[in-house]
């Protein structure tokens, strides 16, 4: 039986089972070579188009920057051996930088607002706002000494003595370090420091 080509020709069956298995061979080398082709779903394919994941299973970064921590729960997750890496110093560092940006933009308000000059003629109403600009101005300024130990705890970071404590050289610890990112002793040797204070007034 006779098999009609695309381009009109009339092939005899030798022929056209001979194109059909060139056929199947040429599809079976792009294939074999990563080669992208309509309708085929091969995992070379998804090669082709550069879909590539590690022996980890994690999707590398260009250039091979430094992984990036994306929660609390991650970095607490992490092995001893990570304690204060690069990944970890720059979560905290950007946590600190957030806690800096905050808070000058609080003390800029303050500014703003204490600027305002608003003439009340009720005694009572007077009194008031001098109690809540009082209030204001003592709250800012348990800002401004968290400021400086915000940005002081940065200086430590930068220097790469950030999460160690200043007393003993142990790790101050990452739970501590999250509910306290300025911290500078450990949890214990806090506590030696609180007891001295009361004990001896020692400052």
């Amino acid at each position: 039986m006779a098999t009609k080509a695309s381009g009109g020709k009339v092939l005899g069956r030798g022929e056209a089972t001979a194109g059909k298995t060139q056929e199947r061979s040429d599809r079976a080398a792009v294939r074999a070579q990563g080669q992208s082709e309509p309708g085929l779903k091969t995992p070379e394919r998804n090669e082709a188009v550069g879909v590539r994941q590690s022996v980890t299973g994690k999707t590398p970064r260009a250039g091979g920057g430094i992984a990036t921590i994306g929660c609390d729960a991650e970095l607490l997750s992490m092995s001893e051996d990570d304690y204060m890496n690069a990944a970890q110093m720059a979560y905290f560092k950007q946590r600190l930088q957030s806690m800096e940006r905050e808070l000058l933009h609080n003390a800029g308000e303050t500014t703003e607002h204490l600027r305002e000059t608003v003439i009340v003629p009720d005694p009572a109403d007077r009194a008031t706002i001098e109690e809540e600009h009082a209030l204001e101005l003592r709250t800012r300024d348990r800002e401004r000494k968290l400021l400086k130990k915000v940005q002081q705890a940065i200086g430590r970071i930068d220097s790469g003595e950030y999460g160690w404590c200043e007393e003993t050289g142990e790790p101050i610890g990452l739970a501590r370090l999250l509910a306290r990112p300025t911290a500078t002793l450990s949890l214990e040797a806090q506590q030696r420091r609180e007891l001295r204070q009361k004990l001896y007034g020692d400052d």
